[in-house]
């Protein structure tokens, strides 16, 4: 990780930290970029509110139906809903991603063009498709197109990863949670990272 970042969050917020300096592996903390926009699209949009584990394999599941494993919207507008939701998919999942097809293959989007676009820009341009919510455009920001200032709050992993971290009673408010992400910017993706990491430990540092 950029030295930048860990001392900026030495200086605006130790609690996160030592956490940091708590974790056995830090590797996958630093945003990266993707090429492929679309397959990440669809990946994100069939793990909504599904565990990582169950997420990859029903993704891993809809790979196998393309040749070579590519998923293009072309191709993927050729196979049934059937055939897809056999492997794994909801049946409304199923119409978002053929949805998200249709809008690419027509040039409704462009999702080159997108990904020029401001971190507001994206979420207002990704969210005017079907099936596709802040949730689901704050992923593509942080793991498609490597943006390093993003926070989800929707996100249960955060949500839950702040509170135990934080020591908060009850579910911290959407206020509170803002209040405490101002002071990660502009690395709030690394702090996302952080915290989705500081899951899979048995303790964490409290404040």
């Amino acid at each position: 990780m950029d030295n930048r970042v860990i001392a900026h969050f030495k200086k605006a917020d130790p609690v996160l930290a030592r956490l940091l300096q708590q974790l056995p592996d830090t590797s996958g903390l630093t945003p990266t970029t993707t090429t492929d926009y679309f397959s990440d699209l669809v990946e994100t949009i069939i793990c909504q509110q599904l565990s990582d584990k169950a997420g990859a394999t029903i993704f891993g599941r809809v790979q196998n139906l393309f040749p070579k494993k590519r998923i293009t919207a072309k191709y993927l507008l050729k196979i049934s809903d059937e055939r897809l939701r056999s492997v794994g998919p909801s049946q409304s999942k199923v119409r978002y991603i053929k949805g998200l097809a249709k809008s690419v293959t027509e040039k409704a989007i462009d999702l080159e063009a997108v990904s020029n676009m401001g971190d507001e820009e994206v979420i207002t341009e990704l969210t005017k498709l079907k099936g596709i919510g802040p949730w689901t455009a704050e992923m593509f920001l942080m793991f498609a197109l490597g943006r390093k200032d993003v926070f989800s709050h929707g996100d249960l992993g955060l949500r839950n990863a702040i509170k135990k971290l934080y020591g908060f009673k009850k579910e911290p408010s959407k206020n509170q949670i803002e209040k405490l992400t101002r002071k990660w910017s502009p690395y709030r993706t690394y702090a996302c990272r952080i915290l989705w990491k500081s899951l899979e430990l048995p303790d964490i540092v409290k404040k």
